[in-house]
């Protein structure tokens, strides 16, 4: 699937979650998914632990934290001043 379509699944709609990114139909944060991906968890554990969910939303997940990436910088305990 394309990038671009892979981030049409992220919707940020005030009216849900107060605003994050989440994934479309769902109230899953975005963070929540690279949280689970950057603490191990497979995909398939992912799906396993949220059925509702596809591969794609997962893709998508990490496409757009890609893309914060590319917008900001995060500064972590090894930057150097």
């Amino acid at each position: 699937m394309r990038h671009q379509r892979l981030l049409d699944r992220i919707v940020t709609d005030p009216a849900v979650c107060h605003g994050k990114p989440c994934i479309r139909g769902h109230r899953i944060w975005v963070s929540l998914v690279v949280d689970l991906l950057a603490d191990g968890m497979t995909v398939e554990q992912i799906l396993r632990q949220y059925p509702g969910l596809e591969v794609d939303d997962v893709r998508a997940c990490m496409a757009y934290a890609a893309e914060m990436t590319r917008e900001r910088i995060v500064v972590t305990g090894r930057d150097v001043a």
